[in-house]
Order: C-alpha cells, then structure tokens, then sequence
C-alpha cells in the first residue's frame, strides 16, 4: 500500500483472501445490523447515488440546548474492482433557547465522548461512552474479510 492511499483511508484485504461475490458483500454488510447497535445498514434509495447506507443519529439533550448528530456513510461496490467506495457526511444541527445553528461536512471525521466516573478504588476514571468511529470500523473490516477493498472517497458518488 502506498502512502497516499494510507493517508486517505484505503484500506485493501490481506493476501490470499479471494473476493466473493457482490451478493454476498452486500449481505455481509446487511448483517451489520444486530440489536443492541446503534446504527442501522440498509439498501441505498435511488437518491442517495449508492448501493447501501449506514445511518446513525445521535441525540444530546442538556438543559436549554438540544444537538442532533446524522452520521451516514454511503457504499457504492464495484464488482469490477472488487471495491466499495464510500463517502462519510455528517449533519449536525442545534437548537439552543435563542439560537440555531447547522453544520454539515464530508469526509472521515469522528466523534469520541468521555464521562468520568469513580472506579473500584474510588479514584475518577475516564470512560469512552461514544465512538462514532465503531460504524466504520465494522463495515470496513467486513468488507476486507470479504476480500474487497474501502476506498474513502472525498467527492459525490
């Protein structure tokens, strides 16, 4: 793998791992889906210039203020390539008593969120609640068993 492909997020399968069929990549991406996840895979709308989505919506409320986070990472394979290109956006809108505001972006950001809590020994400790990057981590990895490779893309599909 190249440096400019490291630095963009490419990602290609191991050596030795054949590719399978488009079916079974996108089955394999369906089956993502599982209760307890927060985030939902699921076919692409005509619309939506791809094969599948995956959504997470993310919610904070706090007194006087709400924040409504859409993380969507949008699949296009290419079973001539044996590739699934995919664009990261997120929208962020929020609401306060006076004020309002929306954001929207593209590309591999992520979210992380920490609370401290007393451990056993009654010292704070620092504990990971939300990690956005868990949706992408587990399309990717099952894209790469499947012996395709993740081709972030920065542009429209």
């Amino acid at each position: 793998m190249g440096f400019f492909e490291r630095l963009t997020g490419t990602r290609h399968p191991a050596s030795g791992v054949a590719p399978l069929a488009i079916a079974e990549v996108r089955d394999a991406l369906l089956a993502v889906n599982a209760p307890g996840v927060p985030y939902r895979v699921r076919l692409a709308d005509p619309a939506e210039k791809g094969d599948l989505v995956a959504e997470w919506r993310i919610l904070h409320r706090s007194p006087g203020q709400q924040v409504d986070q859409r993380l969507t990472i949008r699949m296009h394979m290419d079973p001539g390539r044996h590739e699934v290109r995919v664009l990261h956006e997120q929208r962020t809108r929020t609401r306060g008593k006076l004020s309002a505001s929306r954001e929207h972006g593209r590309g591999g950001g992520f979210s992380v969120e920490w609370t401290y809590e007393r451990g056993p020994d009654g010292r704070r400790r620092r504990v990971k609640t939300l990690d956005t990057r868990e949706m992408s981590n587990v399309l990717r990895q099952s894209v790469l068993g499947a012996g395709w490779s993740w081709r972030p893309k920065r542009l429209q599909l």
